[in-house]
């Protein structure tokens, strides 16, 4: 494959996976290859290889003979996805503590500084930048954990953070200032090096979160 083709079938899953995390493809919607062709500047080849790829990250079903399906949600997919990012995410954030220097700490405190920025915004009412608000909540847990010096780790838990998002584009509604609050504590208990508090913070504001999906999901349906 050269590089331009490379380029344009990354693309086409990078745009199919954000259009089913951002919920423009639904759960449970069939996935018809002539018109996703017409949404996505792809070949029918490039288009199959990408829905291959979805399939196997988890965001596409592709039962044998029947085409290709956005993969539905359940309660109990959103309590093991959430119950995995705690596994990995406060592990990570643990080695992370204990690697990170005064860089990692930079980052940290920036990455908390824009997030402050957009829920202060959001508890104003402006709703206006939701994906924005988003990408900066990942950009701050990424922060978090970056310095756990493991590749396959940050890899293993971007994979699941995306299916989490997921869930939460879904029933989109933010959960006010107690979340901004998790956010700043874990931040504190972070910087001081507090391992023990930091982890126990997280694993608190992941379940808080998955509390909250969960009770909106059904509606939302």
């Amino acid at each position: 494959m050269d590089q331009s083709a490379a380029t344009v079938g990354a693309n086409t899953y990078q745009r199919i996976k954000r259009d089913i995390i951002f919920g423009a493809l639904q759960p449970g919607a069939k996935l018809k290859l002539d018109a996703l062709k017409a949404r996505y500047p792809a070949s029918l080849s490039t288009l199959r290889e990408a829905l291959n790829r979805l399939a196997s990250d988890g965001f596409v079903d592709a039962p044998e003979q029947r085409g290709f399906f956005v993969t539905p949600v359940s309660q109990a997919d959103l309590t093991e996805i959430a119950n995995l990012r705690v596994l990995l995410e406060c592990h990570a954030l643990r080695e992370s503590i204990a690697n990170g220097d005064t860089e990692w700490e930079g980052n940290l405190v920036a990455a908390r500084h824009k997030l402050t920025q957009m829920e202060q915004r959001l508890l104003r009412g402006d709703h206006s930048e939701e994906e924005t608000w988003k990408r900066y909540d990942w950009e701050f847990h990424l922060a978090l954990i970056e310095a756990c010096n493991s590749r396959n780790l940050l890899s293993l838990h971007s994979r699941i953070y995306d299916k989490y998002l997921r869930y939460q584009m879904l029933v989109l509604t933010h959960r006010g200032q107690e979340a901004a609050t998790e956010h700043d504590k874990i931040l504190q208990a972070a910087l001081a090096r507090d391992a023990g508090t930091a982890t126990a913070l997280l694993e608190v504001h992941i379940r808080n979160g998955l509390v909250h999906a969960a009770s909106a999901l059904t509606p939302a349906r």
